[in-house]
C-alpha cells in the first residue's frame, strides 16, 4: 500500500498535489485513505460530468439561465464555492503528501508551486463568477423587472410576435432624441421565421392612437413649429415633453409607449416590445466586437465635413465607421440608408458569435448598458432566448415602406396596413404545406415578392 511506503519525493509530491487539482482523492489514495479519496473523486467525477451534460446536452436551457438573475447569483456562488472548495482539496493533498524532512529553500518552492496550482484553479472560477455578476447587472439593468408570472403559453396563443426595434440618433447639437431607424420585427413564434417592416423616419401626417394624443391631432400627427415638422421620427420626443399626450406614463416611458402605439396602427400588427438603440453606442459595441464585417456596395463618404471614406468591398469597420455605414446620406438618400441600417444589423447578429462575446464580454456588456433601453421583462428573456434560437436558422426577410410605394409627403397607411398583411399571408403560405400554399393568392404573391428581400443575399 502506498500508506505504507513512507512519504515520496518531492517531485513525486508536487505530482500527486497537481493531480488532485485534476481530479481529487488522488493523494488521498496514495497515503492509503481510501474512503476519503473514494469519495472526493466521486463529487469530483459527478460534478464534472454534470457539468459536461450541461455543455454538451442542454444549450438552450443554459442560455435562458444565463438571463435569469436568480440563477446568475446562483452561478457565481457555486463558482466560489468550487474554487474554496478545489483550494482545500489541492492544500490538503499536498499537506498528506509532502516529504518529511526539506530544507527551507525547497520549502519554499514547494508552497510557491502549491500556490500556483491553487491559482490555476481560482482564476477560471473567479473569472467566470465576475461573469456572472456583470450578466446579472445588464439584466437588471438593461430589462424591465416583472413580477407576474409568465404564462405557461408565452405569446397567449400568437402565431407571431411584434417587436419594434429603433436607432437612435441623439447629438450634441439637438434637443432630444429622434428615432431614425424603425424596424419592426415579425416572427413567427413556431418556426422563427422573420419579417422586417421598415418605416421611412420621414413620414408626414401620421395618425395617432384613439384618446389624447388623436384628440391633439385628428388628421395627422403635424408637431408645433418649424423645429418639429410632423414627421414620424419626431413623436417619440414629442410624446417625453407632453406628458398630457400619454397620460399615467411615467417619464421615459412616454415615448416608446407611444410610439409603439402609433406603429402598430400604422402596420396593423400588435407591437408588443420595443428595443432601442443609441446610435453612438452602437459603435461602442462595435468597438467591442473587435468591429464587423460588411459588404460596401459603393464607396460611402462619411464625418459631418466629409472627411472619412469607406472604400467599396468588403470591409472590416470600427465602430465609428460602422455608425456613418449606417447614417450617411451623402449622394445617396434616406432609403439606401435604411437598407445599409439592415445590413449591419444583420451583419452584427451574424458575427456576434459565443467567441467574440465571451472575448470582449465586460466591455460589450459595459457598452450594452449604455446604449440599449427596451421594455422587454426580465422574466421574458427565457422565452426569448428560445425563439431566437429559431430566428438564427430561418428564414429573414425584408419589406421597406419607401418610394414609389410609398409617398412619405402624402402616406396610404391604408395601403401599408394591406401590404403587411399581404407578406404575412406570403410568408406564412411559403413555410407551411403545399396545399395551403396553393390556396394563396396570386394577386398577393405578386404584389410583395419583387419587394421582399433575402437579407443576406441582398448584403453579400
Amino acid at each position: 500500500m502506498a500508506g505504507k511506503q513512507g512519504r515520496p519525493s518531492t517531485g513525486l509530491s508536487l505530482a500527486l498535489t497537481l493531480g488532485s487539482a485534476v481530479l481529487w482523492g488522488l493523494a488521498h489514495l496514495w497515503v492509503g485513505r481510501r474512503v476519503t479519496g473514494a469519495i472526493l473523486m466521486g463529487i469530483y467525477v459527478t460534478l464534472v460530468a454534470a457539468i459536461a451534460a450541461v455543455l454538451l446536452g442542454a444549450t438552450p436551457d443554459l442560455l435562458s439561465l444565463a438571463v435569469q438573475p436568480a440563477w446568475l447569483w446562483i452561478f457565481a456562488l457555486s463558482a466560489i464555492l468550487f474554487a474554496a472548495a478545489a483550494v482545500a482539496v489541492i492544500i490538503r493533498s499536498y499537506q498528506l503528501v509532502q516529504p518529511e524532512s526539506l530544507s527551507r529553500p525547497a520549502r519554499y518552492l514547494s508552497a510557491l508551486a502549491v500556490g500556483m496550482v491553487c491559482t490555476l484553479v481560482i482564476v477560471p472560477m473567479a473569472y467566470a463568477a465576475r461573469l456572472a455578476y456583470v450578466s446579472q447587472h445588464v439584466v437588471t439593468s438593461v430589462f424591465a423587472a416583472e413580477t407576474s408570472p409568465i404564462p405557461v403559453d408565452t405569446w397567449r396563443g400568437r402565431h407571431r410576435v411584434n417587436l419594434l426595434l429603433v436607432g437612435a440618433d441623439a447629438a450634441a447639437n439637438r434637443v432630444g432624441v429622434r428615432t431614425d431607424s424603425m424596424t419592426v420585427a415579425s416572427i413567427d413564434t413556431g418556426t422563427g421565421n422573420t419579417v422586417l417592416f421598415g418605416l421611412p423616419r420621414n413620414l408626414e401626417n401620421v395618425p395617432l392612437p384613439k384618446g389624447p394624443a388623436r384628440d391633439r391631432f385628428p388628421y395627422g400627427f403635424e408637431g408645433e413649429s418649424t423645429y418639429t415638422p410632423g414627421l414620424l421620427n419626431e413623436i417619440f420626443q414629442y410624446a417625453e415633453d407632453h406628458p398630457e399626450m400619454v397620460p399615467g406614463i411615467a417619464k421615459g416611458h412616454r415615448g416608446p409607449t407611444l410610439l409603439k402605439q402609433t406603429i402598430s396602427g400604422i402596420t396593423g400588427l400588435d407591437v408588443t416590445n420595443y428595443v432601442m438603440v443609441d446610435m453612438f453606442g452602437f459603435a461602442e459595441i462595435i468597438d467591442a466586437m473587435g468591429g464587423v464585417k460588411v459588404s460596401v456596395k459603393d464607396p460611402i463618404v462619411y464625418g459631418r465635413q466629409n472627411e472619412g471614406l469607406i472604400r467599396a468591398g468588403t470591409r472590416r469597420l470600427s465602430g465609428e465607421e460602422a455608425l456613418w455605414f449606417g447614417r450617411a446620406r451623402t449622394y445617396s438618400d434616406d432609403y439606401v440608408r435604411m437598407g445599409r441600417q439592415k445590413c449591419l444589423m444583420n451583419a452584427v447578429a451574424k458575427q456576434a458569435d459565443p467567441v467574440t462575446v465571451l472575448r470582449s464580454f465586460e466591455k460589450l456588456a459595459d457598452a450594452t448598458m449604455h446604449a440599449v433601453s427596451t421594455d422587454i421583462p426580465q422574466t421574458l428573456l427565457p422565452n426569448l432566448i428560445d425563439l431566437a434560437g429559431k430566428v438564427k436558422d430561418a428564414k429573414i426577410v425584408s419589406y421597406q415602406f419607401v418610394p414609389p410605394l410609398i409617398n412619405t409627403g402624402d402616406p396610404d397607411y391604408d395601403l401599408i396596413k394591406r401590404k403587411v398583411a399581404a407578406v404575412l399571408e406570403k410568408t406564412a403560405s411559403a413555410s407551411s404545406s403545399p396545399a395551403k400554399s396553393a390556396r394563396s393568392t396570386r394577386s398577393a404573391r405578386k404584389s410583395v415578392r419583387a419587394s421582399l428581400t433575402n437579407l443576406d443575399s441582398a448584403c453579400d
